[in-house]
């Protein structure tokens, strides 16, 4: 009775109604966490109902939050559900995350993780963190309060990653089930920091494998060097990046829509597709493209890349192609584009029986 006592007076954010989200919204909710907060601003694809389990096929195209609510209630009609149907940024971070007592992180790109540890930091409100990526996830509890031994997300990653070099979900892809495992494990360590119970898993990060069907643990350290929670901090207030599996803002004059693509193939106009997925990616789909040759051997063949015609670099969802035409437009080559939206959109706007993955 005192641990469930707990639980209906706590309130809880959870940053995200994703693939890490849904599960532990759900296992909140029927937890009997009094208060829950779910911050969102996107709609419900079909393409999330693989793994977002919070959803169902009639939901797609509302927003993610008002689906979110509507099950979440029909979970447990007796707690207080609060919907954000905002994205997590510098304007609302710190009001957001001082408004709730522990803050569930369930996002998906490397600025919301940093915001959401240095906003914990600065509110001294717990981080659970997990996140997943192909066969693999990771949870562990940062930026404990009252432990001043305690890391944060900083301690393990000081700075993330330069944009597009990080492939999304999206594009590297998840095994379905992977974040609904790791989602229970936020949910479950939730529980535990706010009941009192258990080890959580402050100091450690847990490491999960789905191929191997196996977890093992990493000590983690807080650094005596960390921008964020050091004893002198460079990094005294929130700070805003770029997604590191977003496209470089490198402006429209280098972007060109599937439609855009289609029609001057149609007119016979001399166009090359320069494909920069990996091999197993090709498996599935390809373009009717005159060259391959994946991102990570642009570097030592992009002179490979013709310079006297107009080249199209596509690959899923068109980060890795934006990337990879910043990197030839630096070597001089003005006449390559990039396909928006990648092969994804193709498949959708231009030419349906190319397979969407």
């Amino acid at each position: 009775m005192a641990g469930q006592a707990k639980l209906k007076a706590a309130r809880v954010l959870v940053v995200g109604a994703g693939g890490l989200g849904s599960p532990a919204a759900l296992y909140l909710a029927a937890a009997g966490v009094g208060t829950l907060g779910i911050v969102d601003f996107d709609v419900v694809d079909e393409s999330n109902l693989q793994r977002q389990i919070l959803f169902s096929a009639s939901d797609v195209g509302r927003p993610k939050v008002e689906a979110a609510v509507e099950r979440l209630r029909g979970i447990n009609p007796e707690i207080r559900i609060v919907p954000h149907a905002v994205r997590f940024d510098l304007d609302n971070a710190l009001e957001l995350v001082r408004s709730y007592d522990l803050v569930l992180d369930g996002s998906d790109n490397f600025p919301t993780r940093y915001l959401v540890n240095d906003a914990c930091v600065l509110a001294g409100r717990p981080d659970v963190w997990g996140a997943i990526f192909r066969f693999e996830g990771q949870v562990s509890i940062f930026a404990a309060p009252n432990d001043p031994m305690a890391p944060c997300y900083r301690c393990l990653f000081p700075e993330p990653p330069p944009p597009g070099t990080v492939p999304s979900c999206a594009e590297a892809g998840v095994l379905g089930v992977l974040p609904g495992i790791v989602g229970s494990i936020q949910a479950a360590q939730a529980i535990q920091w706010i009941v009192g119970i258990g080890a959580p898993l402050v100091g450690r990060l847990l490491l999960f494998d789905a191929l191997a069907m196996s977890f093992r643990e990493v000590r983690l350290k807080k650094s005596p060097d960390c921008p964020r929670c050091s004893e002198r901090p460079e990094l005294t207030g929130l700070v805003r990046y770029d997604d590191a599996c977003d496209l470089p803002a490198d402006g429209d004059e280098v972007n060109l829509e599937p439609a855009e693509v289609a029609r001057r193939l149609a007119n016979g106009e001399p166009i090359e597709l320069l494909d920069v997925r990996l091999a197993r990616e090709r498996e599935i789909a390809v373009l009717d493209d005159q060259q391959w040759i994946p991102i990570q051997e642009l570097a030592q063949r992009w002179r490979e890349v013709p310079a006297d015609r107009t080249v199209v670099v596509y690959c899923h969802v068109g980060g890795r192609s934006a990337q990879a035409v910043d990197f030839l437009r630096g070597q001089g080559l003005t006449r390559v584009f990039n396909l928006v939206g990648g092969i994804r959109r193709w498949s959708r706007e231009v030419d349906a029986s190319v397979p969407q993955y």
